[in-house]
């Protein structure tokens, strides 16, 4: 009877592996699709619309991306991590996934209910003000908010995410006090910008570049630790605040379980668009330092980073209303 057992066990394991195998091999037969937790117009949306051309090519099949906005990417998040491990969903997320668990009530895990792929990139975060806000240098913007303390507002994606937090560590290292104004990701928060809604925001460098460069908003100063090379006279907000840094990042995660097989070929296929002259000098150009990390480095990342911005949500006491 025992021996009847192990033959069946055996069989279906033989089954399974044969089925896996068979699936690995024919992988990718239709499209795949990209969840960006955001709406159209944020960090998360520039970089997949910046990759997908090139990532379908590698991939062997379409790479459809498809935006699934709302609380501070809490949303898509959940909706991809309950999806089927099968590599036909693939998630972005940005450096707000670090942070979620420490103020929704997620449905899913920040580490069980994902394998990590990469951590695309980094990119510095910029100040940028309205043009209605008369604010065309940190200086002014700071001399203003000493001057009124809460009258200058300024937008975020969302709370908890990069535009919010950071924020947050700006005020309290320059000694002032803001108004913050929460959207529904970053594409909203921009309209808010340009329309003159919101007076600043602090959001990562390819996004606001633009728009600054055509004269639809101020952009007044980085949050890298030195002046970038694609606005050299740039200043520094440490050059007026000094030891603040802000920059946003954005990386690459399936639902957990993937294959092992279909987990390369995603992996590899990401790193081929990577190293594309075509993605990564665009990338570049806006802002963005492309980077290609390893999943054991992408997830040590997010948690060293998951502990920090604890700490930090903690002493703010930063609360979701």
């Amino acid at each position: 009877m025992q021996h009847k057992t192990f033959a069946r066990s055996l069989l279906a394991g033989t089954i399974a592996a044969l089925a896996l195998g068979a699936h690995a091999q024919s992988y990718p037969h239709k499209p795949v699709r990209l969840v960006v937790p955001f709406p159209p117009g944020g960090s998360v949306d520039y970089v997949a619309r910046t990759i997908s051309q090139k990532f379908s090519e590698y991939m062997g099949q379409s790479v459809v991306v498809d935006n699934r906005g709302g609380a501070s990417g809490t949303i898509g998040t959940y909706e991809a991590a309950r999806a089927a491990p099968d590599g036909y969903t693939l998630l972005l997320v940005f450096d707000s996934h670090a942070v979620n668990a420490s103020l929704y009530d997620i449905k899913y895990d920040t580490f069980k209910s994902f394998d990590y792929v990469s951590l695309i990139g980094t990119m510095p975060m910029a100040l940028a003000t309205s043009k209605k806000s008369g604010f065309d240098s940190l200086p002014a913007l700071l001399t203003a908010a000493k001057a009124a303390p809460g009258k200058i507002n300024y937008g975020s994606s969302g709370v908890g995410g990069s535009n919010h937090l950071n924020p947050v560590a700006f005020e309290r290292q320059a000694g002032i006090r803001l108004t913050h104004v929460p959207y529904r990701g970053g594409g909203p928060m921009l309209t808010a910008l340009l329309s003159g809604e919101v007076d600043m925001v602090i959001s990562s460098l390819p996004v606001v570049m633009g728009y600054a460069k055509s004269g639809q908003a101020n952009l007044v100063a980085i949050g890298s630790k030195a002046p970038v090379s694609q606005m050299p006279n740039l200043p520094t907000i440490d050059s007026t605040v000094p030891g603040y840094v802000a920059q946003s990042w954005v990386g690459m995660m399936v639902p957990a379980g993937v294959p092992k097989p279909v987990f390369q070929h995603i992996q590899a296929a990401l790193q081929k668009t990577l190293a594309d002259p075509a993605v990564a000098g665009k990338m570049e150009k806006d802002g963005f330092n492309v980077v290609n990390s390893s999943p054991a480095g992408f997830e040590d990342q997010v948690r060293r980073e998951s502990k920090r911005w604890a700490e930090i949500i903690k002493a703010a006491n930063i609360k979701v209303e």
